[in-house]
């Protein structure tokens, strides 16, 4: 089931986070991120009139993908990054595309006309994810930032999606 993040599910979305901050350069966070934090973070998105959604089975949440805004001076307003963590154990099961299916889906509804992706390189799986919607490599910045005594890339993807096709990006939950 996918549905919007509430305020009770800070402490499940912390703990699928923070094994990204710990064990990966998915993000370039290097200190674990507590639930209030994680609350504060879902609910400038929320305020924001943007969607966080949550992937859920019977053992709780599994999976979040978020639109947040690119910048905040006006000239952005319909353009956003869009974020997706999923628990390690259930990546590659399909989860993901139902997230991004229902989070594009919304982003159409609210009219946004660009989407981006900003990703850590080599990864495989998120490039797999983003190009799966339609988006495209636009830019690669080198070395850009250093986690694990690591100098990393990062790639930004995008996609204008009112030019996308629209029927791909049926909500799952009707």
């Amino acid at each position: 089931m996918i549905r919007e993040a509430t305020n009770r599910d800070s402490a499940s979305i912390a703990l699928i986070y923070n094994h990204y901050v710990s064990h990966s350069v998915a993000t370039f966070e290097e200190s674990e991120v507590d639930a209030s934090e994680i609350a504060k973070r879902v609910n400038k998105v929320r305020e924001e009139g943007l969607p966080w959604l949550i992937a859920e089975n019977d053992a709780g949440v599994i999976g979040y993908a978020y639109a947040a805004k690119w910048h905040h001076r006006s000239a952005f307003r319909h353009t956003v990054e869009v974020t997706i963590y999923l628990s390690p154990t259930l990546v590659s099961k399909g989860i993901g595309t139902e997230l991004y299916t229902m989070l594009f889906a919304r982003l159409l509804e609210l009219k946004i006309h660009v989407v981006i992706s900003v990703i850590t390189l080599p990864n495989a799986a998120s490039i797999a994810i983003h190009e799966r919607f339609g988006m495209k490599k636009v830019g690669h910045f080198h070395e850009v930032g250093n986690k694990f005594g690591k100098w990393l890339d990062v790639g930004f993807w995008e996609l204008l999606l009112d030019e996308a096709r629209p029927h791909q990006f049926i909500s799952i939950n009707g």
